[in-house]
């Protein structure tokens, strides 16, 4: 099949790489002109639009945002009508999702300076949070885990959850998910007008702190439209997998990891780097003898066509430096030693260390969130986190004493910056007159 084999060392490989990479990164303003008029009109309007817009997309004829609504008898028993090995499974990511974000969480500080100034920093969660999760042919209860659970962890008391149910078909295992994971609320609605409904609220649906969770490019689109009125996560690329490789893991693992991201859709990116020449010849052998097998073989074919590699490197080292320049979403060191090659990676969203560490695990349930930066946003951001949900508010106290000191430093500063009320707001706090503020003349 037609994935592309390149030399780290031949001297086209700088432009042949930067064809790989390359990420299209501009906006379809088709997709923005109509997600933003839903957006206004659903702010405008409230539930009535919210109700017309579901009933059109989704082809439902509720007559109120109320029927929308699963309550929680309903999650109940999505979760208890799972099969057995189905809910442990479920059960099993969920605790051990949970586990590992209970560590992430902050708690406040503060300490006390020598003449009784207190300073610190006191750690809140936010207290609305609204999930978007995909419906209709997609389910993704994973997804809901991954982000109600953090939320959940950092102590977020509302957590709605929207999700299209197209045809009136709803989602067992998405339900289930959302019950294990606390969820406050469930709402069948999707697309843009969700996202609208949880950012500015409606008569039915209360507006929410932060918006989370994944969506197509008119949700991509809302999200963007609403940000700052409503935090946001991120707004995420295609899905991206580099694997760096010294040659003695077993190839077909290799070929199936990179299948794995490979079979989201046609624009994911799957990068194999090895110093080992002979080693690519046996992974593309096992690409084509396991592509047959795939039922998602022809998004995998084309995934790779367009933007997939099998990369030849000089050793690891180099490995390494091209993997940081990718900066993907995720990082696979199938070698000898992965904490050692660990060191030498400076930008990827989540690594995955040794053999037998698939990527299919960290998407599941070895614990870490797999909201993860994408298109090279791994040099400046992170996985989803209890972080996302916790909010930080510094705390000030400073004493008589302190006023003394700190307000002839706070006076000097804002009269360099020619703020003369902030000048006198400190020196008020001084035992001393304060000085006379010069009389600035406009020029």
């Amino acid at each position: 099949m037609g994935i592309r084999r390149l030399n780290a060392n031949d001297a086209s490989f700088d432009a042949q790489f930067a064809a790989l990479i390359a990420t299209d990164t501009a906006i379809d303003r088709e997709v923005e002109r109509v997600a933003g008029a839903i957006v206004d009109d659903v702010k405008r309007r409230g539930d009535a639009a919210l109700l017309e817009y579901t009933n059109r997309f989704d082809r439902l004829t509720a007559a109120t945002v109320a029927e929308l609504e699963i309550l929680a008898p309903e999650m109940r028993s999505a979760l208890d009508s799972l099969g057995g090995e189905q809910r442990s499974a479920l059960e099993t990511a969920a605790q051990r999702i949970r586990a590992f974000h209970e560590r992430q969480l902050q708690a406040s500080w503060s300490y006390t300076e020598d003449d009784g100034t207190q300073l610190g920093q006191r750690i809140g969660a936010l207290q609305s949070v609204g999930l978007y999760v995909p419906g209709g042919l997609a389910a993704y209860p994973s997804s809901v885990l991954m982000n109600a659970l953090p939320a959940r962890v950092a102590g977020v008391e509302s957590i709605v959850m929207v999700v299209p149910a197209p045809g009136g078909v709803r989602n067992a295992l998405v339900l289930a998910a959302a019950s294990l994971a606390g969820v406050t609320r469930v709402f069948t609605i999707g697309g843009a007008q969700a996202v609208a409904a949880l950012a500015y609220g409606t008569q039915t649906i209360a507006a929410v702190d932060k918006i989370v969770g994944p969506g197509n490019a008119y949700v991509a689109a809302a999200k963007r439209r609403v940000f700052g009125t409503v935090g946001i996560d991120l707004i995420a690329g295609p899905s991206e997998i580099v694997v760096i490789c010294d040659g003695k893991t077993e190839p077909d693992w290799v070929a199936m990891d990179l299948f794995s991201q490979a079979e989201h859709d046609e624009t994911a990116q799957a990068i194999l780097l090895t110093d080992d020449s002979t080693f690519i010849e046996r992974v593309q052998a096992s690409i084509e003898r396991l592509l047959p097998t795939m039922p998602r073989r022809a998004i995998i074919e084309r995934s790779l066509a367009n933007r997939g590699a099998l990369i030849l490197t000089l050793d690891l080292q180099q490995a390494c430096e091209i993997a940081n320049r990718i900066a993907p979403e995720h990082l696979e060191i199938s070698t000898d030693d992965p904490e050692h090659w660990a060191e030498k990676i400076l930008h990827a969203g989540a690594m995955f260390l040794g053999r037998y560490t698939s990527e299919a695990i960290g998407d599941y349930c070895a614990g870490p969130n797999h909201v993860l930066p994408t298109a090279r946003s791994a040099r400046f951001s992170s996985a989803l986190g209890v972080y996302d949900f916790q909010k930080r508010t510094s705390v000030v106290r400073v004493s008589a004493t302190g006023a003394q000191k700190l307000g002839r430093v706070a006076a000097t500063l804002a009269r360099g910056e020619r703020l003369p009320a902030h000048a006198a707001s400190a020196e008020f706090r001084i035992a001393v007159e304060p000085r006379a503020e010069p009389r600035l003349i406009d020029r």
